[in-house]
């Protein structure tokens, strides 16, 4: 006979203060980020505003290390939950129509949050680094997304193989792209792979110049009609 389920208990008061505790912290950290940016970031200054000495702070985030990789999973995951939402909402046959909701959904999560998309794809901080073992699973998240998207489609007969110009991939790239294909159990071909990889480098190539100004405040007065001529583009070469 097998036992009952365990139910996994409720938290208790204590637990509840805490997450709470911390879930103000990390809302602080985004304000104080957009306002200084990440190497200005401060656990003083986040005390301070949450209006609490420092050392109380330091029992819930112990560094402004910690404090950054907080924001970073928190930013991640919520980047990763809009991406999914929209996707989702997309029927499930339609891989053009997924790539180019999950491209949208990238970019206006970006303009809304330039801050936390600055942290995650901007500049590193100088004398930080991410500890992958935390921010691995949800910093691929999109990228997973997008990878299984093109592999579905592929899987469905929906990705054209005779895209031009015909894609010539080196011995030192297809023994990269054999290991990703044998750790992400994908079908796709070497040469949809290769062009899988530069709409995922383009579509946050292109967010990133919009984030970040590179276009120039002139040059570009339709924003939303450059970005979906890109998808378009980006569409095209995949094989969608």
């Amino acid at each position: 006979m097998t036992p009952a389920a365990t139910k996994a208990k409720p938290p208790t008061p204590r637990e509840r203060a805490r997450a709470q505790t911390i879930a103000d912290i990390i809302r602080l950290g985004r304000q104080h980020l957009a306002l200084h940016g990440a190497a200005a970031l401060s656990l003083r200054a986040v005390a301070r505003d949450l209006g609490v000495v420092s050392s109380a702070v330091y029992r819930y985030v112990e560094s402004r290390d910690e404090l950054l990789t907080l924001l970073l999973i928190d930013a991640y995951n919520e980047l990763g939950d809009h991406v999914d939402a929209a996707v989702e909402a997309v029927p499930g046959n339609d891989f053009a129509g997924q790539f180019r909701a999950l491209g949208t959904a990238v970019r206006s999560w970006a303009l809304r949050e330039p801050a936390s998309y600055a942290l995650l794809f901007g500049s590193p901080v100088p004398g930080y680094q991410a500890p992958g073992e935390r921010t691995t699973v949800p910093g691929t998240r999109v990228i997973v997304r997008l990878v299984g998207i093109f592999d579905a489609a592929f899987r469905a007969g929906a990705m054209r193989a005779d895209v031009s110009p015909a894609v010539v991939v080196p011995p030192a790239l297809a023994k990269d792209l054999a290991a990703i294909r044998e750790e992400m159990n994908l079908a796709a071909p070497d040469p949809s792979l290769a062009r899988g990889v530069l709409a995922w480098t383009s579509v946050f190539g292109a967010v990133s110049f919009e984030v970040f100004g590179q276009y120039g405040a002139d040059t570009f007065a339709a924003r939303d009609e450059l970005f979906e001529h890109q998808l378009s583009v980006l569409q095209g070469v995949v094989g969608l």
